[in-house]
């Protein structure tokens, strides 16, 4: 089977809807007095000069097969009709086999003025950036970091020395946004840190909780070896917290996106927006798209509900939300350092 077609197979088959992460370990105050008007509440959100009708965004899946294409054809009429940025899975693939190409141009064939964003892994140059903005007409690019994976893959790379120098050069050669995001394993404040030294101006943190590459990758392996990283790294929640007190970075916010809840809470802890894929990949393969667009489109209503019931009429506001922490985020933070009892008293 083709390695991108394994890697979907196993994704829906790990997917777990309702799974317990740390998005359960955040509450929100309850103002009773709510002066927002309904009429005010606007979900749209801008980074980087990107502007998104809605704070969150399909985000990187898959391309490289004819089945893949399928899905990416499918995933860019959902994006269309609900108006989402969408980014490809890595175009490494078409790269490397000019014949797979078609399975990530269809995205923009199908969505000719939608937000795209293209999809490379730190080990390319930035002569591979440019191709794969080119070839999709991507409006930014995602480089994403997944040493885990390739460590746990079969035939996945061995070294990484290289991975910051490309990042410090295709952020500085590419006229387009460069995002940085991680695979699932999410990021520290070091982290975050040293890719702002590199120019780097936004950052995705994708962290744990939703699809494990370590365990897809792990399955793929004859003995099956390498079970215990099946959780490797910091959660979603812990890599925002991590991410606090960093100046002039943007943050976006994936892995483990289950609901417009998730997507609410990433927002007040700091996300510009929020990425989503196991999710929306297991409606689009259980249900079709109609019921894909129509979940969407119900997360923007849900958002809008809950915009209101924190008596906030912008999503930029969400940043004034006070947020409780228990259970693992804050014993995170106690044990690092991070001041989580200031995030329970902002205004």
């Amino acid at each position: 089977m083709n390695r991108k077609d394994e890697h979907v197979s196993l994704a829906r088959a790990f997917h777990q809807k309702n799974k317990e992460n740390d998005f359960d370990a955040v509450r929100l105050l309850h103002p009773s007095l709510v002066t927002a008007r309904s009429e005010e509440i606007d979900l749209q959100t801008e980074f980087l000069g990107l502007q998104l009708s809605a704070p969150f965004f399909i985000n990187a899946m898959t391309g490289g097969s004819e089945k893949t294409q399928k899905i990416n054809h499918d995933l860019a009429i959902i994006a269309r009709e609900t108006d989402l940025m969408l980014a490809t899975g890595s175009v490494s693939a078409a790269l490397k086999d000019p014949s797979v190409i078609d399975s990530y141009t269809i995205v923009r064939q199908v969505n000719p003025t939608g937000l795209i964003l293209g999809n490379m892994g730190a080990g390319r140059t930035c002569d591979d950036a440019k191709k794969i903005v080119d070839i999709l007409q991507a409006d930014a690019l995602q480089i994403h970091l997944n040493v885990p994976q390739e460590l746990v893959m079969p035939e996945g790379d061995r070294e990484f020395h290289e991975w910051p120098e490309n990042i410090q050069k295709t952020v500085q050669s590419l006229t387009v946004p460069v995002i940085v995001k991680e695979v699932g394993f999410g990021m520290t404040h070091e982290t975050i840190s040293q890719l702002q030294t590199l120019g780097v101006k936004a950052v995705d943190v994708s962290g744990r909780g939703g699809t494990s590459f370590s365990q897809i990758e792990n399955a793929r392996r004859p003995k099956r070896e390498l079970h215990y990283l099946d959780d490797w790294g910091q959660s979603t929640v812990v890599s925002l917290l991590e991410a606090q007190n960093i100046p002039e970075m943007t943050l976006l916010a994936s892995g483990g996106v289950r609901n417009a809840f998730d997507i609410f809470k990433a927002l007040c802890l700091g996300a510009k927006a929020v990425g989503v894929s196991g999710t929306i990949l297991d409606q689009l393969l259980r249900h079709g798209i109609e019921a894909t667009i129509e979940m969407i489109e119900d997360w923007k209503k849900q958002l809008e509900r809950l915009y209101l019931m924190t008596n906030k009429t912008t999503t930029a506001d969400l940043i004034h939300n006070p947020v409780i922490l228990t259970g693992a985020p804050k014993e995170w933070c106690e044990t690092r350092g991070i001041d989580y009892k200031k995030l329970a008293t902002r205004k």
